[in-house]
């Protein structure tokens, strides 16, 4: 019997496998990729909300611990997605620019937000007030991750590549049964797919569409991940990520033409340049109505338990959640009341 089957093998799944696979659990991890919005995530970690120069609660702690985490997964499975990049922020004004300078006199904040503007005469950006440096940020290749860690779980016959039956599911007081796998207990991390969840499907994970476009622009020199009204995200072979869109009421993971003329509009309010798009990506990020977590154990069933609820933060939540809900699994203890499940239960 293992200690844990869990249900969705994108960053949240991930996240607590290799959180599970440290502390010596046995787990099996069941996924048909039918959610992909970490394959499609822009993967950016920064811990500073940009729009309004703040930062969410845990933001500096969860800074500091998805570091070694993300490392740690390189180092034993030879891969690099962990790409470290400063984020420039386009100042449209000098009013901006002072805005940043008391932003960055705030304790927290000042350990993230240079008080040297950046002049920078990119090519195709004009920026006549410069840029504000974030420091400490990055972004991760997703797919990289994922593919790479997926290889990892064959490798230990660790990996079902099925969509999980819900139905199938059979729920004992001391373990679970799913065809034939018996665990003690049982994690679903399963994105938007938890509106299919008979468990959880009435929690008030609304989930916000997301699309962003892959750019081939050869004149497009940058060396730092650009904010404005959209991210530019250099990848290399000129080739960029621009992003994102939100849209609320499509629920599908199937590119609009829509989306797709939003973006170009947007990029072209920043840009000079020729550029061709390449590639058009979209995703269900997973997101509540208070933007937090939704984690926890079921109220009627002590071996059911949710890692959901992660948004557009998912590269900077996923690590710290799991840790906090595999260590409420060992010890009994409850997560704390504001990322808890119950409290919409």
């Amino acid at each position: 019997m293992k200690d844990l089957i869990i249900v969705g093998g994108g960053l949240a799944g991930i996240s607590f496998a290799e959180t599970a696979f440290r502390e010596g659990k046995t787990f099996t991890i069941i996924s048909d990729d039918s959610q992909n919005s970490s394959l499609v995530a822009g993967g950016l970690y920064n811990p500073v909300i940009l729009k309004r120069l703040n930062m969410p609660q845990d933001a500096v702690s969860h800074m500091a611990f998805i570091r070694p985490f993300y490392k740690a997964i390189e180092e034993r499975l030879n891969i690099r997605f962990d790409i470290q990049m400063p984020i420039y922020r386009k100042f449209a004004s000098v009013e901006e620019q002072n805005n940043w300078f008391a932003a960055a006199d705030k304790p927290g904040l000042d350990q993230f937000l240079s008080l040297n503007i950046i002049h920078k005469n990119y090519p195709c950006i004009p920026s006549p007030c410069g840029f504000g440096e974030v420091l400490h940020t990055g972004y991760l290749d997703t797919a990289a991750l994922v593919t790479g860690y997926h290889n990892f779980l064959r490798e230990h016959d660790s990996l079902v590549e099925e969509k999980f039956d819900h139905h199938s599911l059979v729920i004992h007081e001391g373990h679970i049964e799913y065809k034939g796998l018996q665990a003690s207990n049982i994690v679903f991390a399963e994105g938007f797919g938890i509106k299919k969840n008979p468990l959880f499907k009435d929690l008030p994970l609304n989930g916000t569409k997301g699309e962003m476009l892959v750019i081939e622009a050869p004149d497009l020199e940058l060396d730092a991940i650009i904010k404005a009204d959209v991210f530019i995200l250099p990848l290399g072979n000129s080739l960029f990520k621009v992003g994102a869109t939100y849209e609320w009421e499509d629920k599908t993971n199937t590119p609009t033409d829509a989306a797709r003329a939003e973006l170009a509009a947007r990029l072209e309010e920043i840009i000079t340049c020729d550029y061709k798009v390449v590639h058009q990506l979209a995703g269900i990020r997973p997101t509540t109505k208070d933007r937090k977590p939704l984690i926890g154990t079921h109220p009627d069933h002590k071996n059911v338990h949710l890692l959901n609820g992660l948004g557009t933060r998912g590269v900077m939540l996923g690590p710290p959640m799991a840790r906090e809900l595999f260590d409420s699994i060992v010890s009994g203890d409850p997560v704390r009341k504001e990322v808890n499940l119950v409290r919409f239960m």
